[in-house]
């Protein structure tokens, strides 16, 4: 009885001694991994607003999705090729029992840096319908040219 808890033994089995640091590598990534999805997982409510980027040959437009926000309540800035849209979702107390929450309230910024120079003189913004849509006018310097081709 001593000899069997001082040895295992008839418990012993026949396992390669790496099995164990391979259990142990397992843990360790589970581990990681659970810490990492608390520490860093994305907001409920996901990005917001959400938004589309187009182009054509003379402007960027930027269409973000803030439905129920008012034109007042957004503080847009434009400089060399970022845009920056900001502002706070509010929405009203409720003295309810959610069973499902997505609707976020809060603070919100998005920056998104566009491919090419803006004129930020020309900058035009307006809010319909929940979409707010941003037009910036690419700088003459951005703007693709045409160049004839010489014959001699």
């Amino acid at each position: 009885m001593l000899f069997g808890k001082l040895t295992d033994w008839p418990t012993w089995d026949f396992t390669s001694p790496f099995d164990e640091l391979e259990r142990m590598r397992r843990r360790m990534e589970w581990l990681t991994e659970s810490l990492s999805r608390g520490f860093f997982r994305e907001p409920i409510a996901g990005v917001f607003p959400l938004m589309n980027v187009t182009e054509d040959k003379d402007n960027y437009y930027v269409r973000a999705e803030l439905p129920g926000i008012k034109a007042d309540e957004l503080d847009i800035s434009v400089t060399g090729e970022t845009l920056s849209i900001s502002g706070e979702r509010k929405i009203p107390a409720e003295d309810a029992t959610y069973h499902r929450r997505e609707r976020e309230a809060g603070k919100f910024s998005r920056i998104i840096t566009l491919p090419g120079q803006l004129d930020t003189e020309k900058v035009e913004a307006r809010c319909a319908n929940g979409i707010l849509t941003v037009v910036l006018p690419k700088a003459e310097t951005a703007k693709p040219k045409t160049i004839p081709v010489k014959t001699s």
